[in-house]
């Protein structure tokens, strides 16, 4: 979607769904015990039956989704088949409005300015919003937006790690492996805590979003999720080192004049 908005030229705007799951109305019968506080004297074996959704159920997130779809598709949204949480509106013969959704997180783009300004309004007027302006930071990645321009980097997660694997002082590399590492799963070095181990090659599993750069080498430490030793956790400590010199790089989108 970012890279079909920086082709067009087209800014990407974000909203924020304020307690999104309590929008949510039930299909099933849901009964809750009366909370504390709220008693009913000569009535404490009652309980309270719910016909929306409260943050804890199970049916929660659901019901939410079924209420948000619901209304995509009465303005005349058309939900994508491959990717359930994109929907798409089309006006005439070229002007259309993207509409992405994570639980309670929106994004929108659309090539008519009154279409975007509609879509915004009624969204606030169905649902207590929070309306975010133009997209700078969604779901840790920061976005930079300029005209046929969309710059995508995670140098606040970055920063993150770095702290959180007590790195932030170490010394950047330029590469994130040596040409000649080759890794083994029986190495001979001692073994470490696969928690630990799990937890920085997830971590960088999902840096991989803006940084193709390290996506051979996150790969290649993968592998070694359920048998890490002290030479694989240092291949993966090598990349924290990489990203420490290049934490602002990223992924950039650009207006393409040929297309």
């Amino acid at each position: 979607v970012l890279a079909v908005a920086a082709q067009f030229q087209l800014p990407v705007y974000q909203l924020d769904v304020k307690s999104a799951f309590l929008n949510g109305e039930l299909q099933e019968e849901v009964y809750i015990e009366q909370p504390q506080g709220y008693i009913k004297k000569g009535q404490e074996k009652k309980v309270y039956r719910l016909y929306k959704a409260l943050y804890g159920l199970k049916q929660a997130p659901r019901a939410w989704n079924a209420k948000i779809d619901g209304y995509f598709r009465k303005k005349g949204f058309l939900r994508s088949k491959s990717e359930p949480s994109l929907y798409v509106k089309k006006s005439g013969t070229h002007d259309f409005l993207i509409a992405c959704l994570y639980v309670d997180d929106l994004i929108y783009v659309g090539t008519n300015a009154d279409m975007v300004e509609d879509f915004k309004n009624s969204m606030k007027e169905e649902f207590e919003m929070t309306d975010l302006g133009l997209m700078k930071y969604f779901q840790g990645i920061q976005v930079k937006q300029s005209k046929g321009e969309i710059f995508l980097s995670q140098e606040r997660y970055v920063d993150g790690l770095l702290k959180k694997f007590r790195m932030e002082g170490c010394n950047p590399m330029k590469t994130p492996m040596a040409t000649n590492q080759k890794l083994q799963l029986d190495d001979g070095s001692d073994k470490v805590d696969e928690r630990l181990y799990r937890s920085l090659v997830g971590s960088l599993i999902y840096l991989t979003n803006t940084r193709p750069d390290i996506v051979q080498s996150v790969s290649l430490l993968s592998r070694f999720m359920h048998n890490p030793s002290r030479i694989h956790y240092a291949v993966a400590k090598r990349v924290l080192r990489y990203l420490k010199g290049t934490k602002n790089h990223g992924l950039k989108y650009v207006h393409n004049e040929d297309n």
